[in-house]
């Protein structure tokens, strides 16, 4: 068989079976690309996570979850390519299974980011024709998207208890901006913790709660109206925000939804 090489984006090169036969994801957003790229059959595991397409992912073999993936059941499936991402993973399991599989990293920040590795995961998984079009779709999608204006700001919460906020150096941060909002722990980086006082101190106008990883609901307003009573509190789509594949597509409409929500 064939092999193709491939530098992947912390420019570690990997070298694989091309078209690679035994697929693992250890991403939700990259499993999704990967069935929406025509990859079904070739998918050998998946995270307990991955939970899209729903119909789809039912038959795949778990492997564990992002941070603690079962390496030994990762080797027994035997992959020909393993598809990671810098954040989502744990560095010492994915060394670990470098030493034994050929394993593309993703690192993302921005939407070129999420396109380039939709580009050369499509590549070397020979359906490129399939992720350009993808992306053609995705771009289209974004260009008649029009950003909330008025420079308002935001906190975006992906934890409760310790609190933590997605800040600069994040794709939700990128997102964010990209939705028209400013962050208000624009002078952090990552996901700090923060204290009520903190976003009773900076006042934002929007408080985003998020489906996820964090489970909140509504249930949990009335605590944030309490740290900051004159923000609006709301409930948000944490794929919508985060996840970086194919379901980039539905973001321009649910974005859409969000801000007519926003200025009613």
């Amino acid at each position: 068989m064939p092999s193709i090489s491939s530098v992947d984006q912390l420019n570690n090169t990997i070298t694989i079976n091309s078209p690679p036969q035994r697929i693992i994801s250890l991403v939700p957003s990259q499993t999704e690309l990967l069935f929406d790229i025509g990859l079904e059959e070739q998918i050998a595991g998946i995270t307990r996570f991955c939970i899209h397409p729903a119909d789809k992912v039912r038959s795949k073999e778990k492997v564990g979850g992002t941070k603690r993936f079962q390496i030994d059941k990762i080797k027994q499936l035997e992959p020909d390519l393993i598809i990671g991402n810098k954040e989502e993973n744990y560095k010492e399991g994915i060394e670990e299974l470098q030493k034994y599989f050929p394993v593309w990293m993703s690192d993302i920040y921005s939407l070129e980011d999420s396109f380039a590795m939709m580009k050369e995961v499509s590549r070397i998984t020979n359906r490129l024709n399939a992720g350009e079009k993808l992306i053609a779709e995705i771009k289209a999608a974004f260009i008649n998207w029009q950003a909330i204006r008025g420079g308002q700001t935001a906190a975006y919460f992906v934890w409760r208890k310790p609190y933590l906020v997605a800040a600069p150096n994040t794709f939700i941060d990128y997102m964010l901006n990209a939705f028209g909002l400013k962050n208000v722990f624009h002078n952090s980086q990552r996901y700090p913790e923060i204290q009520p006082d903190d976003l009773s101190a900076l006042k934002p106008d929007f408080i985003f709660l998020s489906s996820e990883p964090y489970a909140f609901s509504e249930k949990h307003f009335d605590e944030f109206r309490s740290f900051s009573p004159g923000s609006k509190v709301v409930l948000v789509d944490g794929e919508m925000f985060s996840w970086y594949g194919s379901r980039l597509r539905l973001t321009p409409e649910y974005f859409g939804k969000l801000k007519r929500q926003l200025e009613r």
